[in-house]
């Protein structure tokens, strides 16, 4: 098992920026991915990035050029820099963790663009 605990969240206005930080509770070296996604109120969670542990990264199509994910085995730890922010990037982000098939989620932080 693994526990997933995001942090950085909070409120912003447009055109700002916000590192996201999840911390692993134990070594992510052998999870084979980790990802953040997003729930908008209303909305279904959806996916916004991703890292495998070879490092290869994976940005949604509508999100590239603005957000950028990155992942330090040594800190146990995965970051979602999100930069020009708008008002639709509002939502609870989570962090995520693919291990052999079994998906481990943090409990989410809020972040809030205002405009």
């Amino acid at each position: 098992q693994v526990q997933l605990v995001e942090s950085g969240g909070g409120l912003v206005q447009a055109g700002g920026s916000l590192r996201l930080s999840c911390a692993a509770s134990r070594s992510i070296f052998s999870i084979n991915s980790m990802g953040w996604y997003r729930q908008a109120p209303g909305k279904q969670r959806e996916l916004v990035a991703s890292v495998t542990g070879g490092g290869s990264t994976m940005v949604v199509d509508s999100l590239k050029g603005r957000f950028t994910v990155s992942r330090d085995n040594a800190e146990n730890t995965v970051y979602l820099q999100m930069n020009s922010l708008k008002p639709e990037d509002t939502a609870v982000y989570y962090c995520a963790a693919n291990e052999f098939g079994f998906v481990y989620w943090g409990q989410g932080t809020q972040v809030t663009v205002s405009s």
